[in-house]
This record gives C-alpha cells, sequence and structure tokens, in this order.
C-alpha cells in the first residue's frame, strides 16, 4: 500500500505477532454508532484465525447488546462491564447516548472519563498487547503507557471527516480564537488539491463548529481528538486506500504518526425473510423505485426540517418510507403527527409510509 508522508500506512489484518495470542481491548465511546464498528473489527480479526482475543469495554447496561454483536467470534471475544459514576444531570441508568438528549450525551462523556481507575485496573490485570480506543478518552494512553501497552485511536469516521474537520492545521490559523464558520468553510491548510471538497457550503460549516465547543466545563470534541493523535501509538481508520487514498496520505503527512486501515468494515447483510406487510407494500412498485429516508437511531430532526422532508417527499411523486425517530420517553406516535402535515397521509396514501421505530 505504500506510504504517507514520514509515516507509514498499512493495512490493520489482525493476527498474532510472535508466539501466543495477540490480545486487544476494545473500549469505544458509549454511542452504537460507535460501539458497532469496533464489534465488527473484533469479527474480523477473529475471522483472521487463531490467535487473536478481544476484550471489549462497556457499560454494563449495554453488555448483552455488545455480546450479541460479538456473536461468532467463536469465544475469541469476551465482554467486561464498567459501572458508570453517577453525573448530576445524567439521567439514572442511562448508559448510552440512545438514552439521553444531546446534552447528556455531553454529560455521558464526563461519565467515561469517571471509569478510567475502572479501566486502569482492567489493562494492569489483564495486560494486552493494545487497547483501540475512541475519540473521547485520550487518557486511555496515560493508563497504558506505564504497562508497556501499546495504544491506537480507533477513527470510526472517514477519513475525509477527519482531515477535514480534525487536522492539525485547524488550529495553526492566525489568532487566538476557535475557527470560526467562515475558517470552516474552506479546508485546512495542505488538504488534497484535487479534492472537490475545497470549501463546502456555510450550513455545513455551522454544522462543524459543534466540534470545537465546550461543554460542561470539557475539553471539545477537537481537543479531545488532537490529545488522542498527540498521545496515541498510531492510528487506525475504517476506510481503505482505494476510497480515500488523498486524504488518509494527508492525515499520516499531518500526524506523522502510522496509520493503519481496517477496510470498509460494514455489517452482515441481514437474514431471514421480510415481514410480509412489507415485502407486499414494496413488491407493488418497480425495483429501485422506493425513496428510503431514514436518519438512525439518535439523530432527531426538528419538526419544522421533518416537516419540510415530509412535504419534499410528496412533492418527488415517487413511492417513499420515511423513518423519524424520537428522543427515549417521548410519545413517538404523537411527535409524528405533530410534524406531519395536515392532509399529506391522505395525499401519499398507498405511496408514502411515515413510520416511526424499527419494527
Amino acid at each position: 500500500m505504500g506510504s504517507a508522508g514520514a509515516a507509514p500506512v498499512a493495512t490493520a489484518a489482525g493476527g498474532g505477532g510472535g508466539d501466543g495470542d495477540l490480545h486487544v481491548v476494545m473500549f469505544p465511546f458509549l454511542a452504537f454508532g460507535h460501539i458497532s464498528p469496533f464489534a465488527q473489527l473484533a469479527r474480523k480479526m477473529a475471522g483472521v484465525g487463531a490467535g487473536v482475543r478481544v476484550t471489549f469495554l462497556s457499560a454494563a447496561a449495554n453488555v448483552p447488546r455488545v455480546e450479541a454483536m460479538l456473536g461468532g467470534t467463536g469465544g475469541t471475544s469476551t465482554v467486561a462491564a464498567l459501572e458508570l459514576p453517577r453525573v448530576p444531570g445524567l439521567p439514572e441508568g442511562a448508559e448510552s447516548t440512545a438514552e439521553v438528549s444531546a446534552d447528556g450525551a455531553e454529560l455521558l462523556k464526563l461519565a467515561v472519563d469517571g471509569t478510567r481507575p475502572q479501566v486502569e485496573a482492567l489493562l494492569a490485570r489483564l495486560h494486552p498487547d493494545v487497547v483501540l480506543f475512541d475519540f473521547a478518552t485520550p487518557w486511555v494512553v496515560d493508563v497504558a503507557r506505564p504497562l508497556g501497552v501499546k495504544a491506537a485511536l480507533f477513527s470510526v469516521f472517514a477519513a475525509v471527516s477527519g482531515a477535514y474537520v480534525m487536522a492539525p492545521a485547524r488550529r495553526r490559523l492566525p489568532g487566538p480564537g476557535r475557527p470560526t464558520v467562515d475558517d470552516l468553510a474552506s479546508a485546512p491548510e495542505g488538504f488534497p488539491p484535487s479534492s472537490p471538497l475545497a470549501t463546502v457550503p456555510a450550513y455545513q460549516a455551522a454544522d462543524f463548529s459543534y466540534v470545537f465547543e465546550s461543554f460542561h466545563g470539557m475539553p471539545c470534541v477537537y481537543d479531545r481528538v488532537a490529545a488522542c493523535h498527540n498521545a496515541c501509538d498510531a492510528l487506525v481508520i475504517k476506510t481503505c486506500a482505494d476510497m480515500e487514498g488523498p486524504y488518509i496520505d494527508y492525515i499520516a503527512a499531518e500526524l506523522g504518526k502510522p496509520v493503519l486501515l481496517t477496510g470498509p468494515i460494514v455489517p452482515e447483510p441481514p437474514r431471514g425473510e421480510l415481514e410480509e406487510r412489507w415485502a407486499t407494500w414494496l413488491s407493488s412498485f418497480p425495483d429501485n423505485s422506493v425513496v428510503f429516508a431514514s436518519f438512525g437511531s439518535e439523530t432527531f430532526l426538528l419538526h419544522a426540517a421533518a416537516t419540510e422532508l415530509l412535504l419534499g417527499l410528496e412533492a418527488t411523486a415517487l413511492p417513499f418510507l420515511a423513518v423519524l425517530n424520537f428522543p427515549k420517553g417521548t410519545d413517538a406516535e404523537a411527535e409524528l403527527r405533530k410534524l406531519t402535515p395536515p392532509g399529506l397521509e391522505e395525499r401519499v396514501k398507498g405511496r408514502g409510509i411515515l413510520h416511526t421505530g424499527w419494527e
């Protein structure tokens, strides 16, 4: 695969080095959009063959779901439960971002920081070869290094995202302040000149500004990631050179550290038969004609944005399935009714479905 700048780029394929097993500890942030890629990587490493063991760290309430994600690893993966400390303002029993508001997700970072003594004790007892950690916990390196354990940051985001938003060049701007929206509308210094993303629209740049905002006196996301970059032994990215070569090379040159690529880790395709109601409805339209609009389990559109989305889907005159989800504890069906434009369900009857939840 070659090298990028001063730092080598390689493909992470797992497998033990030398005699004995390669023992990997994985510690993702408590969001299933992060936990899932870590689990998929564990499954991929298990598929390499004998010689790789994984210990997966997560909050106690997440353990059953994580164990289900790790099914098929042939007993080479185990899950160690962490007890989250109580954080004022964080709902009792909340142990993933699926159970909290956006502000609660920030407080969850404080709770994860509070697990440091438990993680230190686990690493001292397990003494793995390497720990793969996430953006929110740069302190993992401080815990691992005295034990002789290598620590690699695993980025679950596309390389282009890290290259555009998280590059050290973002902090080399003139002046003492954070990057402005105008700054973020342009790519950082040295960004691949062949990229079509030399500039982005102002509304996207405004979204990027979140990573430079501090909440509850904590370091902002950018500062946490920068601390991870500075301290880690290597960066692991969920991508491949064929898809994102120029951005990977840029990151490697900026960081001056090894960059390992896992390849495009994706979940296995679902098995079994589609429920009859969905199979019947979908089969009433030509192949590749139905628009599916969904924002996952933890992205909640403002009512005005959701209403505009539904009106736009109606205007396409195409069949569509729109799945809109809402924060835990809300009456999802009532919220869906509130944001549905008057008369829309009748106008799209037969070709448009509005749905909430995953069943």
